[in-house]
């Protein structure tokens, strides 16, 4: 089964008193490019947790966001009561000296610098990285089950579009024996009406057709197009990160297809081509959203 580049998966879970989440977003990219975004504590696993989506991910940018909530309840206040009972002495002091009246109260006290202080509790980062790499794993798992789905209704796409074009070959492929006869017929026809009554010579004009023949024989291009696209049913039926390979394919088979419209020089052929050209056009916009 192939994949699409696009999907989302999500995954959370708590650890201790934090929950801690991890998103994942995929969109189209021509390689495997992981942005990540973490928390500090976190900021040297970064290239960990790279590892475990690029051993999932062949193809995509992939986005990756860790969130540690609950933060707050990894803190605590301390009280310097020393330096509470020093900044009290001290407004009170200065209220004799200066003789002023109030209540030298606890706020004043409370808004002193450093008198209450937060301090962080030491987190487990090691913990911390083991547990962001399992819900990794559970959120590619989410992501990779979103691009199989999509990529399933792709293949079924480019399976139609692959087939409709193997059709159109076969069409120019009858076609080609009759180009060279009805050439050929054309050609007695008009050297008849110049030559007005005089013998034709039979071997020239087999000469002539002969030429035709060769400069419109487009055999080779029909059996090259044949073999791409049982290249491109065989990759859709295997799947896997068979973006490029398809990519690649539908380049060469472009070439083909202009090679058969410019040496048939057919209206019939030409509809054909036009036709193939269409669907595969069609085919190289969505090969774009293949893994």
């Amino acid at each position: 089964m192939i994949a699409s580049m696009t999907g989302y998966g999500k995954a959370e879970a708590p650890l201790g008193d934090l929950m801690v989440a991890v998103e994942v977003r995929s969109v189209n990219h021509r390689f495997c490019e992981v942005a990540a975004r973490v928390p500090k504590s976190l900021a040297g696993s970064e290239a960990r947790f790279r590892k475990v989506i690029q051993r999932r991910v062949v193809r995509g940018r992939i986005d990756l966001v860790v969130a540690a909530g609950g933060e707050h309840q990894a803190r605590t206040i301390e009280v310097d009561a020393e330096l509470a009972r020093q900044y009290y002495d001290a407004l009170k002091s200065l209220q004799q000296q200066l003789g002023l009246s109030g209540e030298i109260t606890v706020q004043m006290v409370a808004i002193s610098r450093d008198v209450l202080t937060f301090v962080e509790r030491e987190t487990d980062s090691a913990a911390l990285a083991d547990h962001v790499e399992t819900l990794i794993t559970r959120a590619i798992d989410e992501l990779d089950a979103m691009r199989r789905q999509e990529g399933e209704a792709i293949a079924q796409d480019l399976g139609y579009r692959v087939r409709e074009i193997a059709s159109r070959v076969e069409d120019a492929a009858r076609r080609a024996p009759l180009i060279v006869e009805e050439y050929a017929t054309r050609l007695r026809s008009r050297v008849r009406v110049l030559a007005n009554g005089i013998d034709l010579d039979p071997a020239r004009l087999a000469q002539e057709v002969a030429l035709q023949a060769e400069r419109s024989d487009y055999t080779e291009e029909v059996t090259r197009l044949r073999s791409h696209l049982t290249q491109c049913e065989t990759m859709l039926k295997n799947g896997g990160a068979v973006g490029r390979a398809l990519d690649f394919l539908f380049q060469e088979m472009n070439r083909e297809i202009n090679t058969i419209g410019s040496k048939a020089n057919d209206a019939e052929v030409a509809l054909a081509v036009v036709a193939m050209k269409s669907d595969l056009e069609k085919l190289r916009e969505q090969v774009q959203n293949v893994e």
